[in-house]
């Protein structure tokens, strides 16, 4: 792999810290557990991994609300296991990338500390959103936007003398206050952190909330306040995807080149994008700005042949017509689980589901362009979706008393072996409990019998990786549709090999003639079954 160029077809691996690993005991996962995961990750096949954010951070939400962008929280180590856990990922060739937060910060961070005790107007108010309220007494918020997270987007503050003041701005929650981009301060703080993570090996950022950053200069009201809290293609656009916002990505484009160019390997942007279509999405990749922005709109089309061949013709065209390549996403921390979310939120496991997300796995990896897996994916893990209220974590639940949009069910800690909880998540004694409580039926997912059934998730990813790895019709390059009954997907890579998925819509299995490669499913020589995946090499064309 040209190593300028790495980025283009990797496959990253989405860690979320507190559930992946515990070395120490208290039931949260750490550093040290992710670095005594790597030999595991190594034998998986992926180029990278993607850590969550492992800063100091009252937690409020999760490390997204941090503190001090330069440490290590001692919930999850210290800068030396940091240090660490580099050596060993550069050992076994895995590329680092760290999760990094821009649009706001924490309300424990100093600079809103320091603004709450200074005066309106003051200068260390002037690095974030603060207004003066509307109505009598300012007793209203400046403008009706509201949060991502559920109710309005603003706080206020008491001022020093004890008297009810301005309001200062939060798209998500009060304990994460957005920092204020046109304040040349904040940019040059962002210098100084990239250029830390950076200087310590780093090998990219994972940027949060990519579209944010900017907010209108006049902070109007919204022609569509509930626009945030309903979905990622109904958003305000007054708080998001401003046209400033992309001088941040050259910027930090140019930051990541002036390392490049130091020691000849490329570091890597990819940002969480938010917006309506691949044609604004394009807009943040272009050739000086972000390498990658994740493509949601795979991870969000029904399950439907035409929804997905019209999503993926969208990305292709619109984003690598970029001269970027299309970054494939079927979850992450903030989504239901691929296998519950495919079984139309029934039970655990369905088997409906289960047959779905291994067909759309191999989909993604056939598809041009990177590729991230979000932890627990490649063992069919199932949403938990019957926590108890009094172990919710998620500030959604916190802020709208609702579990429709809450993310703890696909957070809760990996089971890895054993047939009772903690499933050696954790090194801790018998009593030890993960922070979310594991069901019992992640018995049947651990990892150990997932290594050793050829038949599990595992190894459908670990094959599909290897594949991947090994044929150069795989990766980065074009995709051309084949004509396919109705119902099925199929399409070409490079030289004769077909990937084609049956969405279980069509009245007969679809008839491929080749050498099958690798199947998600049962799959007799040359037929498809409906809700099922697979490979060939074929000089046919037309199937």
């Amino acid at each position: 792999m040209d190593m300028h160029r790495w980025w283009r077809d990797a496959v990253i691996y989405q860690v979320y810290v507190r559930s992946f690993l515990d070395s120490t005991g208290d039931g949260i996962g750490d550093l040290a557990g992710v670095r005594a995961g790597l030999p595991y990750l190594k034998k998986l096949g992926v180029d990278g991994i993607w850590l969550s954010p492992f800063y100091p951070s009252p937690q409020q939400d999760h490390g997204y609300d941090v503190a001090d962008y330069c440490d290590v929280d001692p919930l999850f180590g210290d800068l030396g296991e940091f240090d660490l856990l580099m050596t060993d990922a550069r050992r076994l060739g895995i590329k680092v990338l760290l999760d990094i937060v821009p649009n706001h910060c924490s309300s424990e961070h100093p600079w809103f500390r320091q603004a709450l005790a200074e005066a309106p107007g003051g200068e260390a108010r002037a690095r974030f959103h603060f207004a003066d309220g509307r109505g009598p007494g300012g007793a209203e918020p400046p403008n009706n936007w509201h949060a991502m997270f559920g109710g309005p987007a603003w706080s206020r503050v008491t001022e020093r003398d004890g008297t009810p003041g301005q309001w200062y701005l939060h798209m998500f929650t009060p304990e994460q206050p957005d920092l204020n981009w046109r304040n040349p301060e904040v940019g040059a703080h962002f210098d100084h952190v990239l250029r830390f993570w950076l200087d310590r090996g780093v090998d990219g950022f994972r940027v949060d909330v990519a579209a944010g950053l900017y907010k209108h200069p006049d902070l109007p009201d919204s022609p569509d306040p509930m626009a945030d809290a309903r979905t990622r293609d109904s958003v305000n656009p007054l708080a998001w995807n401003q046209p400033e916002v992309h001088g941040v990505w050259r910027h930090w484009r140019s930051v990541c080149e002036e390392y490049t160019v130091r020691d000849g390997r490329e570091r890597l942007l990819v940002g969480e994008v938010s917006v309506p279509s691949a044609r604004e999405h394009a807009h943040y990749v272009r050739h000086d700005e972000l390498h990658q922005a994740f493509f949601f709109d795979l991870l969000s089309a029904s399950w439907n042949a035409d929804a997905f061949r019209k999503v993926i013709s969208e990305a292709m065209q619109d984003i690598a017509g970029t001269g970027s390549t299309v970054t494939w996403v079927l979850n992450n921390h903030d989504q239901v689980r691929t296998v519950t979310r495919y079984g139309e939120l029934g039970a655990e496991g369905s088997g409906l589901g289960a047959a779905r997300a291994r067909a759309a796995a191999l989909l993604m990896l056939a598809l041009p362009g990177a590729a991230y897996i979000y932890q627990g994916e490649e063992l069919g893990l199932p949403e938990v979706v019957d926590l108890p209220d009094d172990v919710l974590t998620d500030p959604i639940y916190r802020r709208t008393g609702s579990r429709a949009r809450v993310r703890d069910g696909c957070r809760v800690p990996l089971p890895w072996s054993g047939h009772a909880s903690p499933f050696g998540f954790t090194t801790g004694t018998e009593s030890a409990k993960p922070w979310l409580p594991q069901p019992d039926y992640f018995a049947e997912y651990a990892t150990d019998r997932a290594l050793a059934d050829t038949r599990s998730f595992w190894h459908l990813y670990r094959d599909g990786l290897q594949l991947r790895a090994g044929m150069p019709q795989l990766g980065e390059g074009p995709l051309r549709w084949l004509d396919t009954p109705p119902g099925v997907l199929g399409f070409v890579r490079g030289d004769g090999l077909i990937c084609a998925v049956n969405f279980g819509t069509s009245p007969t299995p679809a008839p491929v003639a080749g050498t099958p490669l690798l199947s998600s499913g049962p799959c007799a020589p040359g037929v498809l079954p409906g809700s099922t995946a697979a490979w060939w090499i074929s000089d046919c064309t037309n199937p």
